[in-house]
């Protein structure tokens, strides 16, 4: 099956307004910036967002936060969204903080059709007893609080329960795909875009590079075609932006 579509409009032009996303990207590597905006400009709003960061002020994610798009956001660090950081202290959006291992664990598990499992991340803070904000109100004051979790112990050793996460959609970016949504993540893009593929229901990919099936090693396939049902090719100059999240600048050498 031919899963190439022509525009990211196109790809993305079934996704409502309230829908679910999984979203790839660590930092600012492997970030699906193209779909990002692309449901930025159909206007889609009341977004749960599910992604290790939300992107910076004026990239990624960040660029749904800033208009508005996002009521919630399942993540595992706040980072150097200025924006992200200002509308979860002033009450107006929903964040559910997860310890990096257990949201990429959840998104994995979701993936596989897995409901639940233990980990012991967590155990014995608010992770586990639960009064971690999720939303303030305006008057800084805790609105919504984390429920409790379920502990159970395993071989002398408490463990909480955690549930797998399954979403509307997915984007992601790969550095290689196929016409049949084979993908093949870089470096530090492998961390949450296999994931996030695996979780969502419907799973878009912009891929920099398009080859036909068959060209990829079946043992370099990070995410078989089978969790992914659009791809979309980003031309030369799109795959080419590489941003870079804190520059670091070094005189020249004294001799």
């Amino acid at each position: 099956m031919d899963k190439v579509k022509r525009s990211a409009a196109e790809a993305v032009a079934d996704i409502p307004d309230h829908a679910s996303l999984a979203v790839g990207g660590f930092g600012l590597s492997g970030v699906p910036n193209v779909l990002i905006e692309a449901v930025h400009a159909r206007g889609t709003t009341g977004l749960g967002v599910v992604s290790n960061n939300c992107g910076v002020d004026g990239g990624g994610l960040g660029i749904l936060l800033a208009a508005r798009r996002v009521v919630r956001v399942t993540s595992s660090y706040i980072g150097e969204n200025k924006e992200f950081a200002r509308q979860y202290l002033h009450g107006e959006l929903e964040v559910e903080l997860v310890p990096q291992g257990t949201l990429a664990e959840r998104l994995r598990a979701g993936g596989c059709g897995i409901p639940a499992f233990f980990t012991p991340a967590g155990v014995g803070t608010q992770v586990a007893d639960g009064g971690l904000p999720w939303r303030y109100a305006p008057d800084g004051s805790v609105a919504l609080p984390s429920p409790a979790k379920e502990v159970r112990a395993f071989g002398g050793r408490d463990h909480i329960l955690e549930h797998g996460i399954t979403t509307d959609f997915a984007l992601v970016r790969a550095a290689k795909g196929d016409r049949h949504g084979n993908l093949v993540f870089s470096k530090a893009a492998r961390n949450f875009n296999p994931l996030a593929a695996m979780a969502g229901r419907v799973t878009i990919a912009e891929v920099e590079e398009l080859v036909e099936p068959g060209e990829l090693d079946p043992d370099a396939i990070h995410v078989p075609g089978l969790f992914v049902q659009r791809v979309l090719p980003l031309t030369p100059q799109q795959a080419a932006i590489k941003d870079i999240e804190k520059r670091t600048v070094r005189g020249a050498e004294r001799r």
